[in-house]
């Protein structure tokens, strides 16, 4: 049972990598990378308000009135993570976009640690962590250096931009998972909260998506393109509420340690995979060994904080 449940959540993480990629369909055929969020949000939060009704849990909706509000906001980095997959996978590649999500959780799990942050319980600095915060970043660094093409110097500024994007994107999950935490405590399900965790993420970019689109910074929606747009663009909120729900469920069974560890694994396997194969039409960046070794370091980094 254990061995399947390490399998479980090793597949899991592999699903936030397809989750961005099938995203971009949904993107190309709305037009709007905000629309593509609402409506990827919009069918997690659905798929999660069947399985609370199929539970008998939606009851516990009712205790989210007794919470603070800042609960509430774990929801939030849903559509930022969301939204800057769909822009940064294109842009960078399967491979370099997580390998910066990743090095973004890490952070971000540590100082989390490190200072007790949001009921996090504060733990020591060890050698294991902080080698493998420096293997976390080394690791990100020779991906993003071993992208074939070399940028011009505008190119290379807008790079930044995109890459600082990536870690951000990457370090509100672990905030997330946290402030989720506190939520669950007075709720009690954790689909529920996943489900409250969702509805605060759609009506986010939702908004988002109205006064852009009012200010003519982003097209409208073009719902027409749905029609032409391949089945497996909608798995992206089948791939966000099961990896939601099933995180909720395996840190009671496997550790918080384990689970994000293996997680992490498998996102950035999936993402290897990903962009070797260029699967669901991503371009295809082959597997060099430098971009290989900046992998292994990032796997290595993920396990070394994970477990020290």
């Amino acid at each position: 049972m254990t061995f399947l449940l390490l399998v479980s959540a090793l597949l899991v993480g592999g699903l936030l990598a397809v989750q961005t990629s099938v995203n971009l369909r949904l993107n190309a055929a709305v037009g709007t990378p905000y629309g593509a969020s609402t409506l990827q949000l919009g069918v997690a939060a659905l798929l999660l308000l069947v399985v609370a009704v199929a539970t008998g849990t939606v009851g516990a909706i009712a205790h989210v009135a007794d919470v603070p509000a800042w609960q509430l906001l774990g929801g939030i980095a849903s559509p930022l993570y969301i939204t800057s997959g769909i822009l940064l996978f294109p842009r960078l590649g399967a491979l370099a976009a997580v390998g910066l999500f990743v090095t973004g959780q890490i952070l971000a799990s540590v100082a989390l640690d490190l200072f007790g942050l949001i009921g996090v319980q504060r733990q020591p600095v060890t050698a294991g962590i902080l080698l493998g915060a420096v293997a976390v970043i080394a690791g990100i660094t020779v991906i993003i250096r071993g992208q074939s093409a070399s940028p011009t110097s505008a190119a290379a500024r807008r790079r930044v931009g995109w890459i600082a994007l990536g870690i951000v994107a990457g370090a509100v999950l672990p905030v997330q998972g946290a402030v989720n935490a506190q939520l669950r405590q007075t709720v009690g399900a954790p689909i529920v909260v996943g489900l409250v965790s969702f509805l605060v993420a759609t009506v986010t970019i939702a908004l988002v998506l109205i006064v852009l689109t009012a200010t003519r910074r982003t097209p409208p929606p073009k719902l027409k393109g749905l029609n032409k747009m391949p089945w497996w663009g909608w798995l992206g909120g089948a791939c966000a509420a099961t990896y939601v729900t099933a995180t909720f469920l395996l840190i009671p069974q496997i550790g918080a340690a384990t689970t994000v560890a293996l997680t992490v694994t498998g996102q950035q396997l999936a993402s290897a995979v990903v962009d070797h194969f260029g699967l669901f039409r991503m371009p295809q960046r082959q597997l060099a060994p430098v971009r290989l070794g900046g992998l292994v370091l990032l796997l290595a980094g993920s396990a070394l904080v994970q477990f020290s």
